[in-house]
C-alpha cells in the first residue's frame, strides 16, 4: 500500500481518523526523534519520519490510513532506541512478531468511533436514587449457565437478557465496573503465572480492554453501555489515574518513561514517588499529565456514553507535588469541563502517601467510598466496640463527615462490602483471611476485618451457625439500605459467594472469583435482597429527598431507649437496644428503627399514633408487611426491625 504523508495536526493527541487518512501525533519532549510505524496484515510495516513542533510533539498525516491499522512508534534518545505504545491508544493489541529485543511488545490500532447509539439515551437518576452495584466484567457471567457460551466473561454478557432481568430485579441502578482500560500484568505476579484480574493496573487510558471482547472491544463495549441505557441502567467506570503499569523505576517501559519522564511525581532527588503502592505516582501538577487525564475522561463520556466515574486511590489526584488540596488543578477543571460536571463523580478518599486519609474531604459534587460506615456497621453487629453513637452516625448519613446541608451534592457511598476485602459470606464465615493463593504467604489484604465466623472457620454443615450467619447478612445489608447516602453493594453478595476467605483476589482469574451461579440457584439471601432493594426505593429514597436541601430543618429525628425513653449521654456509649423515630414536617412519612444488638429479646415501647405497618424484621427472612401492635413489639436478639406508617 502506498502512504502519503503531510505535516499533521499537533493539537490533536493520539491518532485521529478522517474521510482522507488519519493524523498521529504524540507529546514526546524528552526525545531527540520520533517515527511512525504502520504495519500490514503480513506484519510488514513501514518508517515515517514525523515532524517535531516547538512544545516537543510530533505529528505527521497519513493518507489512507483506515481502521484497524496497527502502529507504534520509534523514539530516539542519544544512541538508544525505544519502541513505545501511543499513550492515548484507542486500542491495543500484542505485537505478533519477535524479530529481536528491540520489537515493540505492544501495538496500538486506530480506532473508528462512529457507531449508531439508535437514539438510547442516558437515564440520569438522581444520586440520591442510585444504587451501585460493583462487578468484574468477566467474573460476574463466566459461570453463568443461563447466558450462551460464546457471551460469558464479555461485555456483550453484561447486556445479556437474563443478565438485564437479574438487574432490574435486584433493583439496581447503576453497574460500577472493575478497571476496563487495557492493563498489564506486574512482572511478580507474571513469575508466579498469576494476573492481575481486577485489572488495575493501566497501560492505556483510552482503551477498553480486549479480554473481555469476542472480536472487537470499542463497537462491543459501546453495545452493552446502549443495552443498559435501554433498560434504566447507568455505567459507571472504576478508573486508575493514580499510576500506570510502567511500576517504578526498575518496572517495565511503554510510554511516558521515555516520552515525559515528568508525568510522574519525583523527589528532589529525581526518584519516582510512590503514593499508591504500584511505583509511579501520576503528577496530576505536570499540564501534559491532567491534560491526558482530562482527554481520557471525556473520552469515555463522548465516545462511550459513560455515566460517571469512580476514581481510585483518589487523594493522590488532589496533590499539588506532595500535599492534597481540596481545590487542587484536578478538581478545578473537572468542575468547569461541560462534559465531565453532569457525571457522577466517586472518589476513594485515601492513598498511602503523607496525610493521604481525606475521607470528607472533597469538594462539592465529589461522593466519597465511606470506610467508617463499613467499620462501624460491621463492628456494631458483631460487637467489636461500635456503639449506639457510631451506629446513629453512620445511619444518619455520616454527617459529622457529610454535612445535611450539601446533599445530594455530597453523599456518603455507604458499603458493607468492596472488591477489596471479604464477600459478604465470608464476612460472616472466616474470623481472619485466607490469601496463600496469592503467593504472598498470606500477608496481603486488609488484617483487621471486623468479621465474624459465629464458631466455626469457613464451611459448616452446623445449621444453627448458617441460620446466625444469614441473620448477621440480613443486619448489615438493612443497616446498609436504609441508611442515608447512596448504597453500594457488591454483585458476589446477591449469590451468597464465597472467595475461601480470600480478602484480596485481586490476581484469582479462576472460580474462586467468578459467581457460582449454579450454587445460587438454592440460594435464598438474594431473592431477600431484592425485596429490600424495592423496598428502600419505595421508603427511604423519598425520605432521603425530603431531607436534602432546605426542607431538612422540617422534619422531626428522635432517639430514644427501647422503652421510649429519652437517650442520656451514656447511653450512647454504650451498644444497647434503641429506637429511631422519623417523620416528614408535621403530618407525612414516618418511619421507625427497632435496634437490639443486645444478645436477649426486647420489648420496645412505640411511638403513639396510629398503627406501623412492619417491612422488615431481621430475625426472619420473610418479608411479608405486617401490622404492628399498637403500643408494644418483642424483638429477637442481634435484629433490627423497620416500620412506616
Amino acid at each position: 500500500m502506498e502512504w502519503k504523508m503531510t505535516l499533521g495536526d499537533p493539537t490533536l493527541l493520539g491518532a485521529s481518523l478522517s474521510a482522507s487518512g488519519c493524523n498521529f501525533s504524540v507529546y514526546a519532549p524528552h526525545v531527540d526523534d520520533a517515527k511512525l510505524a504502520l504495519f500490514n496484515a503480513d506484519d510488514s510495516y513501514l518508517v515515517i519520519p514525523m515532524h517535531r513542533h516547538g512544545d516537543g510533539t510530533y505529528t505527521v498525516a497519513v493518507e489512507n490510513v483506515h481502521a484497524g491499522t496497527r502502529y507504534g512508534y520509534f523514539c530516539q534518545k542519544g544512541a538508544q532506541f525505544q519502541w513505545i505504545l501511543d499513550p492515548y491508544a484507542g486500542e491495543i493489541c500484542d505485537s505478533l512478531f519477535t524479530r529481536s529485543v528491540a520489537e515493540p511488545t505492544l501495538l496500538a490500532k486506530v480506532v473508528d468511533h462512529r457507531f449508531d447509539w439508535q437514539q438510547s439515551v442516558a437515564p440520569n437518576t438522581a444520586m440520591s436514587h442510585t444504587a451501585l452495584f460493583e462487578l468484574h466484567v468477566k467474573g460476574f457471567t463466566q459461570q453463568h449457565l443461563g447466558i450462551a457460551e460464546a457471551f460469558r466473561g464479555t461485555y456483550l454478557g453484561l447486556c445479556q437478557p437474563e443478565a438485564i432481568a437479574f438487574f432490574q430485579q435486584a433493583g439496581i441502578t447503576a453497574l460500577q465496573l472493575l478497571p476496563v482500560a487495557a492493563k498489564q500484568d506486574e512482572p511478580h505476579l507474571l513469575d508466579k503465572a498469576l494476573t492481575n484480574y481486577w485489572g488495575y493496573n493501566p497501560v492505556a487510558f483510552f482503551a477498553p480492554d480486549a479480554r473481555f471482547a469476542i472480536r472487537d472491544p470499542v463497537n462491543e463495549f459501546k453495545q452493552m453501555v446502549r443495552e443498559l441505557h435501554r433498560h434504566g441502567i447507568e455505567v459507571i467506570l472504576d478508573v486508575v489515574f493514580n499510576h500506570t503499569a510502567e511500576g517504578g523505576s526498575g518496572g517495565p517501559v511503554f510510554h511516558q518513561k521515555w516520552l515525559d519522564p515528568e508525568f510522574y511525581l519525583r523527589n528532589k532527588q529525581g526518584s519516582l514517588h510512590n503514593y499508591t503502592g504500584c511505583g509511579n505516582t501520576v503528577d496530576l501538577s505536570h499540564p501534559p499529565a491532567m491534560r491526558m487525564v482530562m482527554d481520557a475522561l471525556r473520552h469515555w463520556v463522548s465516545e462511550y456514553h459513560i455515566d460517571g466515574f469512580r476514581f481510585d486511590l483518589a487523594a493522590t489526584l488532589g496533590r499539588h507535588r506532595e500535599n492534597f488540596c481540596a481545590s487542587a488543578a484536578f478538581f478545578q477543571a473537572v468542575y468547569q469541563d461541560p462534559i465531565l460536571r453532569r457525571c457522577k463523580l466517586i472518589a476513594e478518599p485515601w492513598d498511602i502517601g503523607p496525610n493521604g486519609y481525606q475521607l470528607g474531604q472533597f469538594p462539592l459534587g465529589w461522593h466519597e467510598c465511606n470506610d467508617k460506615f463499613r467499620d462501624n456497621m460491621r463492628s456494631f453487629w458483631h460487637g467489636t466496640g461500635a456503639t449506639v453513637a457510631d451506629f446513629a452516625t453512620r445511619l444518619m448519613g455520616s454527617r459529622d463527615l457529610f454535612s445535611a446541608a450539601n446533599w445530594p451534592q455530597k453523599l456518603s457511598v455507604n458499603y458493607i462490602t468492596y472488591h477489596d476485602g471479604f464477600t459478604l459470606q465470608d464476612l460472616v464465615s472466616y474470623q481472619g483471611r485466607h490469601n496463600c493463593a496469592n503467593g504472598e504467604g498470606g500477608r496481603d489484604g486488609h488484617g483487621d476485618n471486623h468479621s465474624d465466623n459465629h464458631g466455626v472457620e469457613g464451611p459448616t454443615d452446623d445449621l444453627a451457625i448458617q441460620g446466625y450467619r444469614e441473620h448477621q447478612k440480613r443486619n448489615l445489608m438493612a443497616s446498609l439500605l436504609f441508611s442515608f447516602g447512596v448504597p453500594h453493594l457488591l454483585a458476589a453478595d446477591h449469590v451468597s459467594h464465597s472467595q475461601q476467605g480470600n480478602n484480596n483476589a485481586y490476581c484469582q482469574d479462576n472460580a474462586l472469583s467468578w459467581l457460582d451461579w449454579a450454587a445460587a440457584q438454592n440460594d435464598t439471601f438474594g431473592p431477600w435482597l431484592a425485596v429490600m432493594m424495592d423496598k428502600r426505593h419505595r421508603y427511604m429514597v423519598p425520605m432521603i429527598d425530603a431531607f436534602c436541601g432546605e426542607n431538612r430543618k422540617c422534619h422531626r429525628i428522635n432517639w430514644t431507649t427501647s422503652a421510649g425513653l429519652p437517650l442520656s449521654e451514656h447511653d450512647w456509649h454504650q451498644r444497647k437496644a434503641i429506637q429511631l423515630h422519623m417523620g416528614l414536617f408535621d403530618d407525612g412519612q414516618e418511619m421507625l428503627y427497632l435496634i437490639n444488638p443486645t444478645p436477649t429479646d426486647k420489648t420496645f415501647t412505640l411511638p403513639a399514633g396510629k398503627a406501623w405497618t412492619l417491612i422488615c424484621d431481621t430475625s426472619t427472612a420473610d418479608l411479608s408487611d405486617s401490622v404492628l401492635p399498637q403500643s408494644q413489639f418483642d424483638l429477637a436478639p442481634y435484629s433490627m426491625a423497620i416500620g412506616v406508617r
